[in-house]
């Protein structure tokens, strides 16, 4: 089952927070640092700096008073402070900008200010254009992560060994490491070409290869054309190129979507990730596999059945290498450049750190004390939800479900996925890890309720034409429905941990290793639990060899053995880090800044 949002959705949240959280902070202390403030400086309800019209209301009420007794000294010392604030808010206003279209803003850099991003409308046609641009290089972000989703439940259809499923499940690992390279990405580049065009172009290209590349060989790994054994180590190395290629597609993206927009409308780069790799993804996993699959095909688009879909993982490969191709030969007229001058500001620059000193603050953040318990305990506790996430769709595949069928339970589950952050992000409170651990143990027991689906599974297989009734995946949306609920509440508290705690003085890279840590942390144990659960399933054997799945029969399947496991170990984590999370959540945050 789908259970995880993107690691890449995740990372652009959690710059964007990182941001956000900087410039907040920037506000309220950015004056404080540089200027000795009296007592006399008018202050607003909630401690901070007036607006200007307060500051020149003391400064007309101190030109009033007179020169001679001590009061009037008071008043000309708070009038001389007004002038030295006001200077000073002058000094951080943005340059004027340079597109006499796009309208002035003021409050320093990108975040800070009356910057409420404009709608589609009342954007100019630049902003439009940069828009739908951004939304559908996302999209094809999303088609290379929805393809490498679903080919698990092809494989499970050709009844491929686990291990070889381990074996697969690297593919997905890029897009949890692509932090590592980042900073080359960032800092490696040709100013003829383009800052980002110098990477987005040979990126893209190698996809349209890549795809059309593997697409010619695909029947052939797949052991269809000609008949043979799945060939899943050439299979997972072609589609490991694929995420590797799209996680560097999405570091050049995200980078030129801060310039491509003007600064008013940047806000609109998060959106048009969200929207356009939810979309890559759900054509190259929804629907692809809904047209891949005959049975699905037979019975709502055909008036005649046939013996396979509509479309082939080789067709729809090689369709979408020409989309690639043709894409990047239109990026290759279009000319890198900022809809303002003011995108060049501080806030793009201090983002934009050299490799050395990028990998200098990452070895740093690593050797923090709290960064190293916390990281510690989180991955102990995320190993524990490691069977139910990876191995249930699988399993329910091999009981003989649908894989179209589960594959649509994501046209159901969309809507929430979109409503469930905003919904939760209301309960984080000030104490974001207390929801967290609260979330983790209804998650454990869904993890030993799914198992319990999968066991009772066959129980529902029609021994007339092995189907399944409807009130049968009614009971998979709402389990899968449930487990949203707590999975999602885990996610948005522990961003919103990480936007607390991290340093605001080394902008979004801190945020992001977090963030990396954590999703490694995900998918790891999940490649190791494929790895080992054919291993440690009890089979009857008629003969010496277990690699015969003809002669044995499954008497406990492994499966079931790890969902156990991951239950008992969660319970021990949670048990044990409770009172670890509440002493982290108490420290000052000068324990986790980078000195």
């Amino acid at each position: 089952l789908p259970s995880q949002p993107s690691p890449a959705t995740r990372q652009r949240r959690v710059a964007g927070n990182s941001r956000s959280s900087s410039r907040q902070q920037q506000r309220v202390e950015g004056l404080s640092l540089d200027i000795e403030i009296p007592s006399q400086v008018p202050l607003n309800t909630s401690g901070d700096l007036t607006d200007d019209n307060d500051i020149e209301e003391a400064d007309n009420s101190s030109g009033s008073t007179t020169s001679t007794s001590p009061e009037a000294e008071e008043a000309e010392a708070a009038s001389s402070t007004a002038q030295l604030l006001k200077k000073a808010r002058q000094a951080r206003s943005p340059v004027k900008n340079s597109n006499p279209h796009q309208p002035s803003v003021e409050g320093g850099p990108a975040g800070m200010g009356d910057l409420s991003a404009q709608s589609l409308g009342e954007m100019s046609s630049q902003d439009r254009r940069s828009v739908l641009l951004l939304t559908f290089l996302y999209v094809l972000q999303g088609i290379p992560l929805g393809l490498a989703g679903s080919v698990p439940y092809i494989l499970t259809a050709r009844k491929v060994s686990y291990t070889a499923q381990g074996t697969f499940s690297f593919v997905f690992w890029p897009f949890s490491l692509k932090l590592l390279w980042a900073p080359l990405v960032d800092s490696i580049y040709s100013a003829r070409f383009g800052r980002r065009k110098s990477w987005l172009i040979p990126v893209q290209f190698g996809l349209a290869a890549a795809m059309t590349t593997l697409a010619s060989y695909t029947d052939w790994l797949l052991g269809e054309n000609p008949p043979g054994p799945v060939r899943v180590l050439p299979l997972a190395a072609g589609f490991f190129s694929l995420t590797f290629l799209a996680a560097t597609q999405d570091i050049a993206v995200d980078g030129w979507a801060l310039t491509m927009l003007s600064r008013r409308n940047v806000a609109w780069a998060s959106g048009c990730n969200s929207v356009g790799q939810t979309a890559g993804y759900f054509i190259a996993y929804v629907l692809f596999l809904a047209l891949e699959s005959a049975d699905f095909c037979n019975t709502w688009l055909r008036s005649r059945p046939e013996p396979v879909g509509l479309v082939s993982l080789s067709g729809f490969l090689r369709f979408w290498g020409l989309v690639f191709l043709g894409t990047t030969f239109c990026l290759l007229f279009r000319r890198e450049e900022s809809t303002s001058s003011s995108n060049s500001s501080s806030e793009v620059d201090n983002d934009n750190l050299g490799v050395r000193e990028t990998y200098a603050i990452l070895a740093k953040v690593m050797r923090l004390r709290p960064v190293l318990l916390y990281l510690f305990c989180l991955c102990l506790l995320k190993s524990a939800f490691a069977a139910a996430d990876g191995m249930t769709g699988l399993k329910l595949i091999e009981a003989g479900v649908p894989k179209e069928r589960l594959a649509l339970l994501g046209v159901v589950v969309t809507p929430f996925q979109l409503v469930l952050p905003v919904l939760l992000s209301r309960h984080v409170g000030n104490r974001p890890l207390s929801l967290y651990t609260k979330s983790a143990l209804p998650r454990l027991l869904l993890g030993l309720l799914f198992a319990g689906l999968v066991w009772i599974t066959p129980r529902f297989k029609s021994a007339h034409d092995a189907s399944y009734p409807w009130h049968y995946f009614l009971l998979v949306t709402v389990a899968y429905l449930a487990h949203q609920v707590f999975m999602y509440a885990m996610f948005v508290s522990q961003m919103a941990f990480h936007a607390k705690v991290s340093d605001p003085n080394v902008g979004g890279t801190y945020m992001t290793l977090l963030n990396t840590v954590t999703n490694l942390a995900g998918s790891a144990p999940v490649t190791f639990l494929l790895f080992v659960v054919d291993y440690i399933s009890i089979k009857s054997c008629s003969t010496p060899s277990l690699e015969s799945e003809s002669s044995c029969i499954t008497l406990v399947d492994g499966y079931y053995i790890q969902s156990g496991l991951c239950f008992i170990l969660g319970i021990v984590v949670l048990l044990r880090i409770r009172a670890t999370f509440r002493r982290l959540e108490s420290l000052p945050l000068e324990h986790w800044k980078v000195t």
